[in-house]
């Protein structure tokens, strides 16, 4: 294996996923953040963020001298081969990526490379971003340094993003220079993935085309599940008949109340607006984007068909983040669905295993929050599951017979299979499946 020296310039989610695993592979890995307590608290190998095995990955990585991290842009650049850029590229008012981050990172770096380098964009960006920034970065670095420019995208899942990584489908390289598509492959060879070689070009192309593809599959079968509830089908057997089918898949078919995130609802919208500025409209994947937005709304809705009136409605909610297994709130929908029901005069009561310091942050300042399943459903007239944690699908459902004045569950990621919940005492409304009412 040929050991690299690499920066990774940004340690939010991606950059401190990507410098951590590289790491954990051998290669030399100086992360540079301009936070100076995050830093801090990374160099102690205390992870900001919430992500199953990245603390371990620090701390091997600390302990190897293979990992380290700095505010200091001379010290992290010096001597490097390969620089990933890995600042946040967040959604603009307009819907486009806002690349500010990006510009500001790339400036400032230019001071501080001493050699020819391969700058490799890890961060989410729009079609002819990585020429742009190549072309600005050779004009400011010192004269007869040269940059090459690549494009690698990361195709993570938040909460499983480590496994992802030493696991991946493929890893996408683009470059438009073969010295820097010589150098990835040498970087990534021993993690004995498939690589898809292109240009840069395209590999930023097959970054928002797969998330945009993932989205539309959500979107697709969310419609489905609400004709299907309307006409008394089955959502579940209609995805298991659907997703044996190769042409098809299994993957991206479970019903619920839409996605969240910091990828999806992103990049979709990022999507549109790259279309709208060569006047290439994406009808289906804008459908896509309406479709979700009101697929939030499901749970509100069957809430306020429920009850006759909301106002001093106790409800509990379990589940924050936008998914599980991590403390990410970014567009989770649990966010619409709380305002929603606070601006009607319900009074929340919340609880998520580990999101809840972010969440109040967010959240109305009327909401309630608690550390277990049981103080949050303890005496309420209605449980609303907005995120599919393992702690609340295995939370056995006589619970909330015993604890809630009425157990009524409005299900939003269908946790609990029909045939135990009819053993029950329980009024059920999941997505796209029958409602069961066993109080009468």
């Amino acid at each position: 294996m040929i050991e690299m020296d690499v920066a990774v310039i940004g340690t939010g989610y991606v950059g401190l996923v990507t410098g951590a695993c590289l790491a954990e592979k051998g290669h030399r890995v100086h992360c540079i953040d301009i936070d100076e307590s995050r830093v801090q608290q990374l160099n102690n190998a205390i992870s900001p963020i919430y992500e199953e095995g990245i603390e371990e990955l620090l701390k091997n990585g600390i302990n190897n001298d293979n990992l380290f991290f700095t505010t200091d842009y001379k010290e992290g650049l010096h001597q490097k081969d390969i620089v990933f850029l890995a600042v946040g590229t967040p959604e603009s008012e307009d819907g486009s990526a806002d690349l500010s981050y990006l510009y500001k990172a790339s400036e400032t770096m230019a001071s501080y490379v001493d050699r020819d380098v391969t700058v490799v964009i890890k961060s989410t960006v729009p079609v002819g971003t990585g020429e742009q920034i190549g072309d600005k970065l050779n004009s400011l670095v010192s004269p007869g340094v040269n940059i090459r420019m690549a494009s690698n995208p990361e195709f993570l899942r938040q909460g499983t993003a480590v496994y992802d990584t030493f696991h991946a489908d493929r890893i996408v390289v683009g470059a438009n220079h073969p010295d820097a598509q010589k150098q990835l492959e040498e970087l990534y060879h021993s993690f004995q993935l498939p690589i898809v070689v292109t240009d840069i070009r395209s590999a930023e192309m097959i970054k928002y085309t797969a998330n945009s593809f993932l989205a539309m599959k959500i979107s697709f079968i969310n419609e489905v599940a609400n004709l299907s509830e309307k006409l008394g089908a089955n959502i579940e057997s209609v995805t298991e008949g659907i997703g044996m089918d190769k042409r098809i898949g299994s993957s991206f078919l479970n019903a619920g109340i839409g996605f969240g995130g910091s990828c999806f609802p992103k990049d979709t919208k990022a999507m549109v607006q790259i279309a709208e500025s060569v006047n290439m409209p994406l009808s289906l994947i804008e459908k896509v984007i309406s479709v979700n937005e009101k697929q939030r709304e499901i749970l509100v809705d069957k809430v306020k068909s429920r009850f006759t009136s909301l106002k001093g409605l106790e409800v509990a909610i379990l589940g924050l983040s936008f998914k599980p297994n991590t403390d990410d709130m970014r567009e989770a929908a649990s966010i619409s669905i709380i305002r929603k029901l606070v601006d009607d005069g319900v009074k929340v009561t919340a609880y998520d295993p580990v999101a809840m310091e972010r969440a109040k942050q967010i959240l109305p300042e009327q909401v309630n929050y608690t550390n277990s399943i049981e103080e949050a459903i303890k005496g309420k007239q209605a449980t609303l599951i907005v995120t599919e944690w393992d702690q609340i699908k295995d939370f056995p459902l006589d619970k909330y017979v015993e604890l809630m004045t009425s157990p009524v569950i409005m299900d939003g990621r269908n946790c609990f299979d029909m045939k135990e919940v009819q053993k029950h005492k329980i009024e059920y409304h999941s997505i796209g499946r029958k409602t069961i009412n066993n109080l009468s």
